[in-house]
């Protein structure tokens, strides 16, 4: 593999755009991961992803070898600017296609092209092209920071101890970090009366981070993760997750532990 094979590719794949300038040939890589890797469930790490080419190889050599690779690739939304020139196509893609104008967004456009382009190929192919994204960030939960003069304010603060703006999918990825879950396995969502539950890694995990349970949803809510987990036949290592302020009441919260525990969900937390 060369360069402007590598710029060939990516022409291809994005309708005669260069919006990379020095990519690296998928030939190339796909040589390299088939010399350092040959077993299922093995991880490559990209600590510069750019263009994406190294997880685009390994779609590619999976599909190639019948092995399941997976890849961590990690990239900073570097800003594109219009006002430099090596940066002027790949900027006004971006814009065309309502993206932000930053590397990364071309790195997951790129991926998602390299496998849709895959499947379309191979469509007997039956191996995973999918990826999922996660941003560093700090915690989800408010530190404590009181002194003698703020406590008051601190104490008032921690009537709810999730900081604002952050989503459900934000914090059950930091409780699967915490877990020690994998971020890959299989994620499931389902509505109970308005309520949105999580079902981790075949009911592994349960979560439910709305920030409102009503009493009158409890019943509902309770009888849909108990009918989940049963149709899941996970056993009883299954936890279950809500947020301590979202109940309504004690009583909402009480009721709903101890119809739980009645069908063997004694794994319970909150946060």
């Amino acid at each position: 593999g060369h360069t402007q094979q590598a710029t060939n590719e990516i022409k291809e794949l994005f309708s005669g755009e260069q919006v990379f300038d020095t990519p690296k040939p998928l030939k190339l890589l796909r040589r390299i991961i088939q010399l350092s890797s040959n077993k299922s469930d093995d991880i490559i790490l990209d600590f510069f992803a750019g263009s994406g080419t190294t997880a685009h190889a390994i779609f590619e050599q999976n599909k190639e070898d019948s092995i399941s690779r997976k890849s961590i690739i990690v990239q900073l939304p570097e800003v594109l600017l219009e006002s430099n020139r090596e940066q002027k196509a790949s900027y006004s893609f971006c814009i065309k296609n309502n993206l932000k104008p930053t590397i990364s967004e071309l790195t997951k456009e790129r991926l998602r092209r390299a496998g849709k382009k895959v499947r379309e190929e191979n469509p007997e192919w039956k191996g995973d092209v999918g990826f999922r994204v996660f941003k560093l960030d700090t915690s989800n939960i408010r530190p404590w920071e009181a002194s003698a003069e703020t406590l008051s304010e601190q104490i008032d603060a921690y009537v709810s101890p999730i900081l604002e703006g952050r989503s459900e999918e934000d914090l059950l990825t930091e409780l699967m970090l915490k877990r020690g879950i994998d971020l890959s396995v299989n994620i499931e969502t389902r509505q109970f009366d308005g309520l949105t539950v999580s079902c981790v890694d075949g009911g592994k995990l349960f979560t439910c981070f709305t920030s409102q349970i009503p009493a009158s949803c409890v019943e509902v809510l309770t009888k849909g993760i108990i009918d989940w987990h049963k149709s899941l036949k996970a056993g009883k290592d299954t936890v279950c997750y809500f947020l301590d302020d979202a109940f309504e009441n004690n009583v909402a919260k009480t009721n709903l532990c101890a119809i739980l525990e009645q069908h063997g969900l004694t794994n319970l937390h909150s946060l």
